[in-house]
């Protein structure tokens, strides 16, 4: 009866529905830690392989970063040159990245993963308290697009937290990095998702992807409410502290 006329059994996906919602919330409302909130939950909390856990976010990713670029880009929020700049580096980043995580034992990878995360969600956390943007001249472009591809690719996400965050910075017009960074977010997506099947095949990915899916979908609706009620700053101490937290803890259950 849990059945989906696909075969899928709804009552081993539901975990994979909430983690897809909870995340798709968040992200609506902040515009970036989608990536993050599912790799730390998969990984940390339902004890999904990091490798899988990455691949499986990032073929949901693709379907969401491709409504997102065209989005932007219809609304002419695109900076074409650092599009260009970020791009190929970003998907060299991704692809190496995604190449490592598929190459390496899971119970290796998964502290490693676990505290990297960690250290996102203590980023988080300190952005949402105190952060103020300093203007200064957009530097490192291809590096910093390398750097986070990479880092997106081995932690399930974190493209959007290091990237823009780093533009902003740098004092780059918020509305023309947050439509950039999104859209080169697609390709990279759709790079690190070929690498990710490719070295691990569609098998283990199905149902828990479907579930991410659903969710994301199903929660894309209120993440847009929750921006337009909720001050940027209290969602972003949340996640951090989420992060943290659930990151903290599976890190401790791995080395324990």
């Amino acid at each position: 009866m849990g059945d989906l006329a696909l075969g899928i059994d709804l009552y081993a996906i539901w975990p994979f529905i909430a983690i897809g919602f909870a995340a798709q919330l968040v992200d609506g409302a902040l515009g970036m830690a989608f990536g993050v909130i599912c790799n730390t939950l998969l990984v940390g909390v339902v004890g999904v392989a990091p490798a899988q856990a990455s691949a499986q976010v990032h073929v949901v990713k693709a379907f969401t970063g491709a409504i997102s670029g065209v989005s932007h880009i219809a609304h002419k929020n695109i900076d074409w040159p650092l599009f260009w700049k970020l791009t190929p580096a970003a998907i060299v980043g991704g692809v190496i990245g995604a190449y490592a995580l598929s190459s390496v034992d899971g119970a290796v990878a998964k502290p490693f993963v676990l505290t990297f995360l960690t250290f996102m969600g203590l980023y988080l956390l300190w952005r949402g308290i105190g952060y103020r943007p300093i203007e200064r001249t957009v530097r490192h472009v291809r590096p910093l697009g390398f750097i986070g591809g990479l880092l997106d690719a081995t932690g399930g996400g974190g493209w959007g937290p290091v990237v823009t965050s780093n533009l902003l910075m740098q004092g780059a017009e918020p509305r023309m990095v947050v439509g950039t960074v999104n859209t080169v977010e697609f390709f990279l997506t759709v790079a690190i998702s070929a690498a990710f099947i490719f070295h691990l095949g569609v098998s283990d990915l199905a149902g828990a992807t479907l579930g991410l899916l659903i969710g994301g979908v199903l929660a894309a609706p209120l993440g847009a409410w929750a921006a337009r009620h909720f001050p940027p700053r209290m969602l972003m101490i949340l996640v951090g502290v989420v992060l943290t937290i659930t990151s903290a803890y599976g890190l401790w259950t791995a080395l324990t």
